[in-house]
């Protein structure tokens, strides 16, 4: 049996001080989320960040802040307009 998934759209970046990107996909109605955390290094010689993933149910988080949940959805929408899914961004 294969486990179903949603395709979730990239909504934020962010780097930190030990070269490791955070990157989050989130739902498009903002609710739930995805995240991953990378070297920059990988982000350079690896597999590169689309604008959207499929993520597994089971991996997804709940977004309880309401206005995180706001941005998130405006974040896919704005992003989904300008990038097709497979699209490195």
């Amino acid at each position: 049996m294969s486990e179903s998934t949603v395709r979730c759209w990239l909504v934020e970046r962010t780097f930190d001080d030990r070269n490791l990107v955070t990157i989050i996909y989130a739902t498009p109605d903002g609710s739930r989320y995805h995240q991953r955390e990378r070297s920059s290094t990988s982000l350079r010689t690896g597999s590169p960040v689309t604008a959207a993933t499929a993520v597994p149910e089971a991996e997804l988080e709940s977004v309880t802040d309401g206005e995180t949940r706001e941005r998130y959805a405006t974040e896919v929408e704005r992003t989904a307009e300008q990038y097709d899914p497979d699209d490195p961004i």
